[in-house]
């Protein structure tokens, strides 16, 4: 069984929860995960500045963080999304930020399932995969 739980830790009202959970469950199912614990937590920049800073050593923004909790017999995992940046990036992009919600979190799905985006190949496949989640053919 997939577990998905949403957490909102910034002062925002109303952020999307069941597409949320929908697209993220989508992507697992599709990568032959049938087990699975996911927490996704909205932060504002503060904090994502700040996980970011303590856990991976980087002192800058980002849009999402990934962290697969490794446990034994299922798949056990957090994604921060960072709905400043979000909010930033969908006005940067022309699109919603449900829509970007939605991209971010399938991002973070997708890395636990094991694609990643360090090259420009990489990123490519990671674009393209994002897309076919979302709904888009080629685009």
């Amino acid at each position: 069984m997939i577990k998905v739980n949403i957490f909102n830790d910034t002062a925002r009202k109303r952020l999307p929860r069941k597409c949320i959970t929908e697209v993220t469950e989508n992507v697992l199912h599709s990568n032959k995960i049938v087990d699975a614990a996911l927490n996704i937590i909205y932060v504002d920049d503060d904090t994502i500045l700040d996980i970011n800073s303590k856990f991976l050593k980087h002192n800058f923004v980002t849009d999402v963080i990934t962290f697969d909790l490794e446990a034994k017999d299922k798949l056990l995992a957090e994604i921060y999304i960072s709905v400043d940046t979000a909010e930033r990036q969908a006005k940067d992009y022309s699109v919603s930020l449900k829509s970007e919600l939605k991209r971010l979190a399938i991002h973070g799905a997708l890395h636990l399932v094991g694609y990643n985006d360090g090259t420009a190949d990489e990123k490519v496949e990671m674009t393209k995969m994002e897309n076919k989640f979302l709904g888009f053919d080629n685009v």
